[in-house]
């Protein structure tokens, strides 16, 4: 398959203003750059899938973005390109991402085999959640062979990002006072590795963390049947561990691909993406619906003062909906 000349093909060839311009298209609202973005992911979509993809999230304070440029460093240093993308759903409050101007990874930032690229502000989680993905898909086309995905938010976009990646991280502090505060068991189950960071602050109160997340991972349900979670210590600031974490997550690749696992969750992840794609289309589809538009306001206000039931709400909702559809689909038959 030739691209010459493309967009595609000067993505394809590395080019990062390229890798910049598509990416700024698929972020794009405007409906003839979504005819574009999706024209480009589709010609790319053969180069796509090549890559290993790391989730990280951490509670506050955790060190992430230290952790996350001295890990990147570290694997460009081995010779991989490595891509990290944000998913921030608090962008949309603040109006900026949290990533803002590199100015956290400025070292990473520099290095000819990494890309940074923060979060679309402004958006929804399910919007930020569909631009990181399709992100993904331009940089692994691009040739970066690890994508990292950062949550810069809290509470559902762990979930987010974990259906979007092979391996998901989960970073601890082990100086946090009683460290079984810092867990969410949710957070907990959707983790693959702990990783306890600042390790080099107090050794003894890392060995009593450490303890404390094992124990609690023998009681929560594992993932995986082929995999036991690790609990790992690290320091960033100082280089420790990353060694030991990435021939872990190597161990993981190998033992999911053996297993077969690795390919069905990459399958079952494509299924669920295009499921929330759908419906997130089909939900834009009906709001936008001028029959829904006319009594959505007082519907939704006679549902609030609790003269409607939900219920109700609903069905005629949707009525207005079917209407509209059969009123089009009976002009397209004449």
């Amino acid at each position: 398959m030739e691209l010459k000349g493309t967009l595609a093909a000067q993505i394809r060839e590395g080019n990062i203003r390229a890798l910049g311009k598509g990416i700024t298209l698929i972020e794009s609202r405007r409906a003839e750059h979504a005819v574009q973005a999706s024209a480009l992911l589709d010609e790319l979509l053969p180069y796509t899938g090549n890559s290993f993809r790391i989730g990280i999230t951490g509670v506050p304070g955790v060190g992430k973005s230290t952790f996350i440029e001295a890990f990147g460093t570290y694997l460009t240093g081995l010779g991989h390109k490595v891509a990290v993308l944000a998913v921030d759903p608090s962008s949309q409050i603040s109006g900026g991402s949290i990533l803002g101007d590199k100015t956290r990874m400025e070292e990473l930032a520099r290095d000819p085999k990494a890309f940074i690229r923060p979060s679309p502000a402004g958006d929804t989680l399910g919007g930020i959640a569909r631009r990181t993905r399709e992100t993904m898909y331009l940089c692994e086309a691009a040739g970066y062979d690890i994508i990292i995905v950062e949550t810069v938010g809290v509470g559902q976009s762990e979930t987010t990002v974990a259906s979007m990646v092979d391996f998901f991280m989960l970073l601890q502090l082990a100086t946090a006072g009683d460290e079984l505060q810092g867990i969410k068991k949710g957070v907990m189950e959707l983790a693959d590795a702990v990783i306890i960071n600042k390790a080099d602050i107090d050794k003894a109160k890392t060995d009593l963390a450490k303890g404390q997340y094992e124990n609690a991972l023998h009681i929560l349900r594992p993932r995986s049947k082929n995999w036991m979670v690790p609990v790992m210590t690290a320091s960033a600031l100082r280089n420790e561990g990353l060694d030991a974490i990435w021939k872990e997550i190597e161990r993981f690749r190998d033992t999911m691909q053996a297993s077969g696992e690795f390919a069905d969750t990459r399958r079952r992840q494509a299924v669920d993406w295009m499921w929330s794609l759908l419906l997130e289309d089909l939900k834009s589809m009906f709001l936008e619906n001028r029959h829904v538009k006319e009594i959505f306001p007082m519907l939704e206000s006679t549902v609030e003062a609790g003269h409607t039931s939900p219920v109700v709400a609903a069905r005629q909702l949707l009525e207005a909906f079917r209407d509209r559809e059969l009123e089009l689909s009976q002009k397209h038959d004449h």
